[in-house]
């Protein structure tokens, strides 16, 4: 298979605002800052934005984790739309989060930045696409996280997207909460080897038993060492997940991923005494779900029990499910396979539910 070209972008950008912004679960960030990047022409194409929203340890380049969907006759053809990165409130690549400098000591925040949620995230998004003069999005696609984003945007601001495309989203369940319980637990024990078991963990929750299998079945590590006769030797998978831990120790930072998690967590489509039907009422634009086949962080089931409610709510939702080994990580991993179901969505009203099928065991980048 050919090489994916990475798509040209016009550039990165910071946008900061003095202007106090009030958090869901209390506190102030001023400055608020994001960190973003645009792929196209904003001013020939402004009325084709497509706001794509990262995972959690994603950046506002999305043509970095997400090269398959860019390119002529792609769902992000740059001569069609314009391609719009915000790196979210508490993360670690530019926007205000952990590692930012708190303006009232003078030091990065640290363990002292203040709880983000999704619709947080959202809303300073709002901000910058104030800032931006876009005022109504063709669309806003993200998986994981990011499809919590894409769902809250469709929630929050009715009317101002036209398409909501989320991949492999919707609140967490208790097994999703017990896993970022454990990785937030791993964290607070030892904030720099607690993060690498941290995304060990995680990767046991991205991914499926089959493609486990089919990677590394029951063989020792390569070191040679036989598992059977040494504590400390491994099998091949420990390899993986340890070697998982020790790249994610270079590039992320503890407490973003501490915060993150959390929002997460708290991610609820219904606001604070509000029924799930009379928020979903308020949605507006065209819906496509998008289940995993083998993801077991967010089952297929529950995405598609999930449409099924939007339906039932009066939604313009269509479901697709794309079958993929690869678990949770599909929308990465099989990005290829996923970008025509998503350029269709760009493109074409909400219809009847399809399947795609991506069973490809190539490798890809974990949420």
């Amino acid at each position: 298979m050919s090489e994916i070209p990475r798509p040209s972008f016009e550039g990165d950008f910071t946008f900061a605002q003095q202007q106090p912004f009030l958090l869901d679960a209390g506190g102030t960030l001023r400055p608020v800052i994001l960190h973003y990047a645009i792929y196209g022409d904003l001013g020939r194409h402004g009325d084709q934005v497509v706001l794509a929203c990262h995972a959690l340890s994603g950046s506002a380049r999305a043509g970095d984790w997400w090269s398959a969907m860019f390119g002529p006759g792609r769902a992000f053809d740059l001569e069609r739309r314009c391609v719009l990165g915000v790196n979210v409130l508490g993360s670690c690549y530019g926007s205000s989060g952990p590692p930012s400098l708190d303006p009232r000591t003078g030091r990065g925040y640290g363990a002292d930045f203040p709880l983000v949620t999704v619709s947080d995230m959202v809303r300073a998004q709002a901000r910058l696409l104030d800032h931006l003069g876009v005022r109504r999005l063709a669309a806003v696609v993200g998986g994981s996280i990011g499809g919590m984003q894409a769902l809250e945007w469709a929630l929050r601001f009715p009317g101002r997207a036209e398409r909501c495309i989320a991949i492999g989203a919707t609140p967490l369940s208790a097994l999703g909460l017990a896993f970022n319980h454990l990785q937030r637990q791993a964290i607070r024990l030892d904030p720099s080897r607690g993060l690498a078991l941290a995304r060990a963990l995680a990767m046991c929750s991205y991914k499926s038993a089959e493609l486990f299998r089919e990677r590394f079945a029951r063989r020792p590590d390569r070191s040679g060492e036989d598992p059977r006769r040494a504590l400390d030797a491994r099998y091949d998978v420990a390899g993986y997940l340890d070697h998982q831990g020790e790249l994610f120790l270079r590039r992320f930072d503890a407490g973003s991923y501490l915060v993150l998690c959390k929002a997460m967590d708290t991610f609820e489509l219904a606001r604070p005494g509000e029924s799930e039907e009379a928020a979903l009422r308020r949605i507006s634009a065209q819906v496509l779900l998008v289940g995993i086949s083998s993801d077991w962080l967010f089952p297929a089931a529950e995405v598609r029990a999930l449409a099924e409610r939007m339906r039932a709510a009066g939604v313009d939702v269509r479901y697709a499910e794309l079958e993929s080994a690869h678990g949770h990580d599909a929308f990465l991993a099989d990005a290829g396979r996923l970008a025509p179901l998503v350029g269709e969505a760009l493109v074409k009203s909400a219809r009847r539910g399809g399947r795609i099928h991506a069973n490809s065991l190539a490798g890809g980048t974990a949420p």
